[in-house]
């Protein structure tokens, strides 16, 4: 993880988190928009209108964008993870190019289509978990700390195994279908990440973050397993 930091302010990193964010946050407002519109046609379709009671627009609106930021809260992390699984090859490229030169040499590329399957696969997985999670989620919201606790949990499995399987995708058709790192690390790497995208701002760099250690930390535990047969 110190190296991944280090890597942070590399011209090439730094034009990948831009562009990463940018596709956030633009997907997000899309998304965001959407939802709260939805919502509030939902609301007036189920009778919540000014045939109702005076002023029932505004409350409508309120209670719509109440649901969207909750909504989104919720999903950020989902949204992030699909983005940066779409181009963790970039990532990885960028991580192996620099330290790893036989392992960037013995990679394969994967194609568009490959790579988006890649992304709808981890954020598909990603949303379905966590709205597995969610009633549990809201039972734990008298506990004050629960419910951020058990999303964290959620998602440091769920990160974690998705940052491994980014950076393995490339490799694995030379070294086996199974990743050198356990499931310590990928709870290591996903529960740091996960933390990360919890904190405002240094949400967008956390996914980008995580991609670099976890590539830094396969290829480490994959030298280290070599060197020891």
């Amino acid at each position: 993880m110190l190296a991944a930091l280090g890597q942070m302010a590399d011209p090439q990193m730094l034009r990948l988190l831009a562009k990463t964010a940018a596709i956030t946050l633009v997907l997000f407002a899309i998304l965001g928009t959407v939802a709260w519109f939805a919502l509030d046609r939902s609301l007036a379709w189920i009778g919540v209108g000014n045939g109702l009671f005076l002023g029932a627009d505004g409350l409508r609106g309120v209670a719509s964008l109440v649901l969207v930021l909750i909504g989104a809260w919720l999903l950020w992390r989902i949204l992030a993870m699909a983005v940066i699984a779409f181009y963790a090859d970039e990532v990885v490229l960028a991580v192996e190019r620099k330290d790893y030169p036989e392992a960037y040499a013995s990679a394969r590329d994967l194609s568009v289509p490959a790579q988006l399957r890649t992304s709808l696969t981890a954020g598909g997985r990603a949303l379905l978990i966590n709205l597995i999670a969610l009633p549990f989620a809201l039972l734990l919201l008298v506990t004050g700390i629960g419910t951020t606790l058990l999303f964290w949990i959620v998602n440091a499995v769920l990160i974690g195994r998705e940052l491994s399987d980014m950076v393995w995708l490339r490799h694995r058709h030379i070294a086996g279908a199974q990743s050198p790192l356990s499931a310590t690390d990928r709870l290591a790497v996903g529960g740091v990440t996960a933390a990360l995208m919890l904190v405002p701002v240094i949400c967008f760099v956390a996914a980008l973050f995580g991609a670099a250690s976890a590539t830094h930390l396969t290829h480490r535990k994959r030298n280290a397993m070599n060197a020891s047969r």
